[in-house]
């Protein structure tokens, strides 16, 4: 289990990670550079947020669902 929590924890990082591009994008969108792109962009990352944080509730063994 202990293996499942240590992936877990990287995951988590990774996911981190996503929501620090996210908040980029967003300050982007409120600068105006590119907003179009920028607004993909957010919306692609949250789902890629999205199931990291799925991936990581399942390896800690606590799903939603």
């Amino acid at each position: 289990m202990d293996n499942f929590d240590a992936l877990a924890d990287e995951v988590a990082n990774l996911e981190q990670r996503v929501s620090d591009a996210i908040f980029d994008a967003v300050r982007a969108q409120m600068r105006n550079e590119d907003a179009p792109a920028a607004a993909m962009l957010e919306k692609r990352l949250s789902k890629v947020r999205r199931s990291l944080r799925k991936a990581e509730m399942l390896l800690r063994g606590t799903d939603d669902d």
